[in-house]
């Protein structure tokens, strides 16, 4: 893949981008470009702002159907860049290896149809206000395995996802457990 083969978007949140912010982002994210060799081009969206007294960079790189997210907050944005582009790094990383050693084990599936994934866990909240929605995303759902969506929501540093599963082509949801297992929670009509 070429170097300059990143799509980058820069937006700012409570600051205004200078061209040498602009090109010193753009600069360190296509530095990335060697860990995909993706046929199509990945496209990274960079939020670039200020909360509080912190310099806030969020960094999602998508390629193809997968997603990785990094987030820096220091008191230096440039700083920031780097941090979140580190942690991007590292995950990819990471997960190169995990999809390598994914051929030899037994599969999430497998770990799944045994009963090792599963369960619920219920949280009690004790507040006095209700809780409200303060965001609310939408995006396309892809049909893919739970093996799949248990590597989607680890690069993007989430708890659960949200996802098609290929096999019975219903929504399911995956999520971390308190133990480092994971559940899949299936509709049931």
């Amino acid at each position: 893949m070429a170097v300059d083969a990143i799509r980058v978007i820069i937006k700012g949140k409570n600051l205004d981008i200078t061209p040498s912010l602009r090109e010193y982002t753009q600069k360190k994210i296509k530095k990335l470009a060697k860990f995909f060799d993706e046929p199509r081009e990945p496209l990274a969206e960079v939020v670039l702002g200020i909360e509080r007294e912190f310099h806030v960079a969020e960094i999602t790189l998508q390629v193809g159907g997968l997603l990785v997210r990094g987030e820096g907050k220091t008191s230096d944005m440039y700083a920031s860049i780097d941090e979140a582009v580190d942690r991007i790094e590292r995950q990819v990383r990471k997960y190169k290896t995990r999809f390598q050693k994914r051929q030899q084990g037994p599969s999430l599936g497998e770990l799944a149809s045994n009963g090792a994934l599963g369960g619920s866990e219920t949280r009690q909240d004790n507040e006095l206000t209700p809780p409200r929605v303060v965001r609310t995303k939408r995006f396309a759902i892809k049909p893919m395995s739970v093996e799949e969506a248990i590597l989607q929501m680890e690069l993007l540093g989430h708890d659960f996802f949200v996802f098609a599963n290929a096999e019975t082509e219903e929504a399911n949801v995956v999520y971390k457990r308190r133990s480092g297992d994971y559940g899949l929670i299936e509709p049931h009509f």
